[in-house]
């Protein structure tokens, strides 16, 4: 058995296995669609024992945005293992080849919706996301006055270029969100409607896409650029009190909307959902604004990482730059030193952890001057999610 990407004659035998794996039978019909996706988007990692596929990963090549820059970024999905070859150490073999590769293709982060966050946490992996899903009543559809500008709505034919500039806009301003594809725009729109608002100079400036089922709207998206986007596509809503019972909404957990609310105690449930991890700290580090005004000269940061002994560092940030003091050091003893796993730097570069938070539960250890200079200099960015794969 051996750890390799797998060729086309492969893919069937990769869908059947995740059949087997997720429960979930795919219609005879959309096999070959799947299959033709795979060809096009994915990179299959997988075991063979006798040319029988018995374990896969599949790799996407993607990017993000990360301080309103593109950077590379390798999904990991559809990692599965037929039960009879589960505990043979399969899986963490194609988690750290797939590491491996990322490195070297220049890489600087991995992004995967975790079946289990316990497992993935052990590979180095951390959640940077979560998932605020919002429950309203008819009753709560109260239209909020006149915006300037007007709403177009589209179920087949789908304006994408128009829609990825309202959302490349507010996807620069989080810490993650995905660059889309015209390809991967058509695959989001399938089977649902879109609400797309104008302004009064007819510039696109926000977006919902939803559907409308048995009395019940689902908001996939929601993204307004301003004030009168915001409610031109609430107002757009409340126009389908006719037509609905109930409204649930996916959105930002800092989303102004709920705020502004007729009543805004509605119910809200945020559930931890992506989880991120940096592929190369270095090159990772050097792209963050770390701000300069902390209390101390410089920090030294001691960072473990498992899984990826290339991160093994000891950095120093000094005057907002980066650099390598030594490959490793973990057991040394320097001033302004802190020490901290993968998981904690990546959940702390994203934003979705402070450094104090982290050091009242022991992830990140030093003395707490140290900390809280950490604490000045990272930037405070705001992490968001809003694709699956």
């Amino acid at each position: 058995m051996y750890i390799n990407n797998i060729t086309e004659k492969h893919y069937l035998e990769a869908v059947r296995l995740s059949e087997y794996a997720f429960q979930r039978k795919l219609p005879n019909d959309e096999v070959d669609e799947r299959i033709q996706h795979m060809k096009k988007n994915h990179q299959i990692i997988g075991v063979l024992d006798e040319e029988k596929l018995i374990a896969k990963l599949h790799f996407l090549p993607l990017q993000v945005y990360i301080n309103r820059k593109k950077v590379n970024m390798g999904g990991v999905a559809g990692v599965a293992t037929y039960p009879e070859y589960r505990r043979k150490g399969l899986v963490k073999g194609m988690l750290t080849h797939i590491l491996e590769k990322m490195k070297a293709e220049g890489y600087l982060v991995s992004m995967l919706y975790p079946f289990s966050v316990p497992f993935y946490r052990e590979y180095g992996w951390e959640l940077f996301a979560n998932r605020l899903t919002v429950s309203m009543k008819k009753s709560d559809l109260k239209f909020q006055g006149e915006s300037c500008g007007r709403i177009r709505r589209f179920s087949n034919t789908m304006p994408v270029s128009d829609l990825n500039v309202i959302y490349e806009q507010y996807a620069k301003g989080f810490t993650g969100m995905l660059v889309r594809s015209v390809d991967w725009w058509k695959n989001r729109l399938k089977d649902t409607h879109v609400a797309m608002f104008s302004d009064d100079a007819n510039e696109p400036r926000g977006y919902m896409t939803y559907t409308v089922k048995e009395k019940k709207m689902k908001v996939e998206e929601f993204v307004a650029l301003d004030s009168q986007a915001r409610r031109g596509l609430w107002n757009y809503i409340c126009q389908h009190d006719s037509m609905i019972e109930d409204l649930e909404m996916i959105v930002d957990e800092r989303e102004p909307l709920l705020f502004s609310l007729h009543e805004p105690r509605v119910k809200l449930e945020i559930t931890p959902y992506f989880m991120t991890r940096i592929v190369d700290v270095e090159a990772f580090l050097k792209e963050v604004s770390f701000n300069q005004n902390g209390t101390q000269e410089q920090l030294i940061l001691q960072v473990s990482d498992d899984y990826a002994p290339w991160n093994n560092q000891t950095l120093q940030l000094k005057g907002g730059q980066v650099s390598v003091l030594k490959a490793s050091g973990m057991n040394q003893n320097r001033a302004n030193t802190i020490q901290l796993s993968i998981n904690a730097l990546s959940a702390i570069l994203f934003g979705y952890k402070r450094p104090l938070e982290l050091m009242e539960i022991g992830q990140i250890t030093g003395d707490e001057e140290s900390i809280r200079a950490f604490e000045e200099m990272v930037p405070r960015e705001k992490p968001f999610f809003y694709d699956f794969f």
